[in-house]
């Protein structure tokens, strides 16, 4: 058996003998990124994809299918973690997912393209995987910081892997950013293998009943169903500005490539920042409240970009929306986690699934909007899902303060 970065060894039970150090931490944040990164590759490069296909109306259903096969991913893979070992699963997941961006390299038409995104998008839902996972590793007085540092890197994977691949898709090409991506999901995989500590399942049973088991679980928490519906508003709107931003600055108003727009994800890093501060505070206070402003940002965020056609006003909502977006899906995850310790695959399931569903709506919603308003009509969009995260919350108010 291979070690791990424990403060002790590793174990075959349910039970984790010592907390992760912060190595085995980080290296699990990278991971994170490195995985949710393929779903988000395609959207900088849709304008040089559609140039080679010739098919517009096809080809701007791909960042909507894999956003789809995540989801797909999540649902349908999440709770196997609950059910087997769950290092075993995660390399397993790495290895499919380095063979679905094969396929999307080697993609020959349109519909190819988006067939082989579906399969990327439900192989990179690895990522879920480990999350939950550093909730169990932590110590509980500090899961809130543990999961905060993971999301840091999840979310620079998200945001970062627009800048690399609008910049590989302009002076390479589009296959070349998928052939990039097929050694880094086979070096996570090998990575994953030597990190993480053999565990067995929390509650062996079967896969079918594990399923079953979701509606029980929505049922039963309140707070689980609060948490799903406000992400899924509010991935619906983040998503809806990432899929249209490219051909908005590559309109009339602005004129710029690939490279540039890819660029904005820089700048959203700066928002990652709020990740592990948004946990150091779900750990000391109500993470409700933090759930609040973060909605609040994202409505701030849109104001600012649907009223002003300049770059600065685009550079202010890049960064305060992903700030916002962080805090809100930090401080919901720590609600979500701290429901029932044995289940964490399956609430993060619920989770993640309801995000990502909510995430396919707004790509798929902004290309309508973009169409028939440009962009004031996603900016509509965008604002429209935020305001509906803040009445999801208004009305799933806790039943004791």
């Amino acid at each position: 058996m291979t070690s791990s970065p424990l403060s002790g060894g590793s174990s075959g039970t349910g039970q984790p003998p010592a907390f992760i150090q912060r190595t085995g931490l980080f290296a699990m944040a990278a991971v994170c990124g490195l995985a949710v990164a393929n779903i988000y590759y395609n959207q900088p490069m849709i304008g040089i994809i559609e140039a080679e296909f010739e098919q517009p109306e096809i080809t701007r259903l791909i960042p909507t299918a894999t956003q789809l096969g995540y989801a797909l991913g999540l649902f349908f893979l999440l709770p196997v973690g609950d059910i087997v070992e769950r290092r075993r699963l995660i390399v397993g997941q790495f290895l499919l997912l380095a063979v679905a961006l094969v396929g999307a390299a080697l993609a020959t038409s349109a519909w190819v393209l988006v067939a082989a995104s579906l399969a990327v998008g439900a192989s990179a839902s690895v990522a879920q995987q480990i999350v939950p996972l550093s909730a169990t590793l932590s110590d509980p007085a500090r899961r809130g910081r543990a999961i905060g540092t993971v999301m840091a890197g999840l979310l620079s994977g998200i945001l970062l892997s627009r800048t690399l691949s609008g910049f590989v898709g302009e002076h390479l090409g589009w296959r070349d950013m998928f052939w990039v991506g097929v050694p880094l999901a086979l070096v996570s995989a090998g990575l994953m293998r030597r990190v993480l500590p053999v565990l067995s399942p929390h509650t062996p049973m079967a896969y079918g009943r594990a399923l079953r088991s979701l509606a029980n679980l929505w049922m039963r928490h309140r707070e689980l169903r609060a948490a799903a519906l406000v992400q899924a508003c509010l991935f619906g709107s983040f998503s809806a500005f990432w899929t249209i931003l490219a051909l908005y600055l590559a309109g009339p108003n602005f004129g710029l490539g690939a490279d540039v727009a890819g660029l904005f994800g820089v700048l959203g890093v700066v928002g990652v920042a709020a990740a592990p501060i948004a946990g150091k505070l779900s750990d000391k206070y109500n993470p409700r409240v933090t759930v609040w402003a973060g909605v609040a940002l994202c409505i701030f965020a849109w104001g600012a970009a649907g009223s002003f056609a300049a770059i600065a006003a685009l550079i202010i909502a890049v960064i305060v929306m992903d700030f916002g977006f962080q805090i809100a899906l930090i401080s919901n995850q720590h609600i979500v986690y701290s429901l029932a310790q044995a289940a964490r695959g399956r609430l993060n399931t619920i989770l993640m699934t309801g995000m990502f569903l909510g995430g396919a709506a707004g790509s798929a919603l902004s290309t309508y909007a973009w169409a028939v308003g440009g962009w004031g009509g996603v900016s509509i969009l965008g604002v429209g899902l935020a305001v509906a995260a803040l009445a999801v919350m208004a009305v799933h108010r806790p039943k004791a303060a």
